[in-house]
């Protein structure tokens, strides 16, 4: 079975300057794999280059087994940005319906308000629908984010650092989140980190990338049982090694 996302020797410059240079991993099918490394090592340019934001200067990328050439299957990727960008003008169930809005062919409006719902739900966002981003906190706004990332049933979820600016806990509430949906939907996870605890917590393998340009330092296989704690003596020392190579 091929891998849920395939580089090979994947290279981007921008202008004089390049940042990625040979960048070859796989991500399997229903894996958690974070993206880890120092500031400028490329990181959210390879998560952008995957979800078809940025068209790469060399080397293939496939998505399913198939390449891309600059578009993208709409079903199989969703992309979680750093910052929530949800409209303020819109309440909770309107934000998560916002992608389905451009679906060809065209999702009915009853249709998109019940899948809606349904992934707020997931999100354990019952009862806060008709709620506007106002009236949310951050981790209230981070789980309207990803029920919009969720609503188009995605195969592939992309993150860039989507809880980055929560606080230790609602971050860590986040995470158990993340791994519950995971496990229901059996979804492929990649996700960008500069948290080394967050990348040992969540995933399954980590890419440490090497910065300037970004390439790829060393792949490390995360084998611990979840749930995962900081606090576990073997989750620390996992930490700390991981540490070492950043």
């Amino acid at each position: 079975m091929s891998a849920a996302i395939s580089l090979r020797g994947v290279g981007k410059h921008f202008g004089s300057l390049q940042v990625l240079d040979g960048v070859s991993f796989d991500v399997a099918r229903s894996e958690i794999v974070a993206l880890l490394g120092t500031s400028g090592c490329g990181k959210s340019t390879l998560l952008n280059i995957i979800a078809g934001l940025i068209e790469p200067g060399a080397g293939d990328l496939r998505i399913d087994g198939k390449e891309t050439e600059g578009t993208r299957d709409r079903h199989a990727l969703s992309y979680m940005f750093q910052e929530d960008r949800l409209l303020p003008w819109r309440t909770a169930r309107a934000n998560a319906e916002f992608g389905l809005e451009a679906a060809v062919p065209a999702i009915p409006a009853h249709e998109r308000h019940a899948r809606a719902s349904a992934v707020l739900d997931l999100v354990g966002l019952q009862g806060f629908a008709d709620a506007h981003p106002h009236q949310l906190s951050g981790g209230m706004r981070s789980r309207v984010a990803l029920a919009r990332s969720l609503v188009t049933g995605p195969r592939i979820l992309l993150m860039d650092e989507p809880f980055s600016k929560l606080d230790p806990h609602m971050r860590t509430q986040m995470h158990e989140e993340l791994l519950r949906i995971h496990a229901m939907q059996n979804m492929t996870v990649l996700f960008v980190t500069h948290d080394v605890e967050e990348a040992i917590v969540l995933a399954d393998r980590v890419v440490v990338l090497a910065p300037r340009p970004g390439r790829v330092r060393e792949i490390v296989s995360v084998d611990l049982p979840r749930p995962r704690s900081a606090t576990d003596p073997a989750v620390a020392e996992a930490i700390r090694q991981l540490r070492l190579l950043i």
